[in-house]
């Protein structure tokens, strides 16, 4: 049957692409059921590819994916730490495409436990990654960076060029994972890639300690929200699914433009004060603002936000979603879900 030259035009033509490529591609996400991850495996899982999810927990309670995703996906649990787990799934499913996004994610919980934060993010990387070195079929390795990988400067925003210098126990994992997925590149010629993201937010974050669903939370449910650091620390906000885009675009485009040990920010380069960010959620949602200033953040940089030239210029990436419109689609959800908790 035809298909209508109509209906491929804009962002449609942009998604019948996509799913072109990805369809029956097999592809490897790690950290599947993490907020990231999730959300990366619907999109995959909508596009046609057989996915395999790799998490140390699985089925989780709180999840986006639904009953009808897991019959598409085929479910491992285990540490991407294991080596020897991952050269078998690798081997076994001859694996085109690989996600590494399994990772400790929170710098307070790095500052708590480090040894798990360098197990989970400096280990799992260089266990996924020697372990791709000897895939067959490897087309393409996406390795989940950070912003946090830069540490801190005074120069800003970060570019791509910026120095790895983190310093406290969650900053230096990533720093340390970042550096070692370029030496694999450089050195073996593994097509391997890295994206350094600012705040994620959207539908499905179910951890509190972050900012815009903590807010979200205390304003449905009249709680008074507690801020850790003084609120004047800068950050920049993007859209779940800006991010997901930019994941399936490097990956697309990496063998393509020959792209390997590249690093690309994913920023909609519009970075705000958490207070500012806060006092504009309880807006939307037609609150007066309520919360306490703590002022006791520990391990965090004070002002740190990103610039995504590069992605816009070579990817052709941009943020499609307005901070507002992120806003309002995210404080939907979390109405719904805590409609349903009640």
């Amino acid at each position: 049957m035809a298909i209508a030259k109509g209906a491929l035009e804009g962002v449609e033509m942009s998604d019948y692409k996509k799913k072109k490529f990805w369809r029956k591609k097999i592809v490897l996400v790690t950290g599947f059921e993490g907020f990231l991850g999730s959300h990366l495996t619907k999109a995959l899982i909508s596009y046609g590819a057989k996915v395999t999810g790799l998490d140390i927990k699985v089925h989780r309670k709180d999840t986006i994916l639904c009953s009808a995703d897991y019959k598409k996906i085929e479910v491992i649990k285990g540490n991407v730490a294991n080596y020897r787990l991952l050269r078998k799934i690798i081997n076994k499913d001859n694996i085109q495409i690989v996600f590494h996004l399994a990772a400790e994610a929170l710098v307070e919980k790095g500052y708590d436990n480090p040894l798990r934060a360098f197990r989970s993010n400096i280990c799992g990387t260089w266990s996924i990654l020697e372990a791709c070195r000897f895939a067959r079929s490897l087309e393409a390795l996406i390795v989940a960076s950070s912003d946090k990988a830069y540490g801190s400067h005074k120069k800003l925003p970060y570019t791509e060029t910026t120095p790895l210098i983190g310093r406290n126990p969650y900053d230096v994992s990533k720093s340390s994972a970042d550096l070692i997925a370029h030496a694999y590149a450089h050195t073996y010629g593994l097509p391997v890639a890295i994206t350094r993201c600012g705040n994620i937010y959207g539908p499905g974050d179910l951890n509190f300690s972050r900012i815009i669903p903590d807010t979200i939370r205390c304003a449905l449910t009249n709680r008074k929200l507690l801020i850790r650091s003084d609120g004047q620390y800068t950050r920049d906000y993007v859209y779940i699914d800006d991010i997901v885009n930019g994941y399936i675009l490097l990956a697309e485009k990496l063998k393509k433009l020959d792209l390997k040990g590249e690093a690309f920010n994913l920023s909609d380069e519009n970075p705000l004060a958490v207070i500012r960010v806060v006092n504009y959620v309880f807006g939307l949602m037609g609150k007066s603002p309520n919360y306490e200033i703590f002022d006791r953040a520990r391990c965090e940089i004070r002002h740190q936000y990103l610039a995504s030239q590069k992605a816009r210029k070579i990817l052709k990436w941009k943020p499609r979603v307005s901070l507002k419109q992120g806003l309002l689609k995210t404080i939907n959800w979390y109405k719904d879900y805590f409609k349903n908790e009640s």
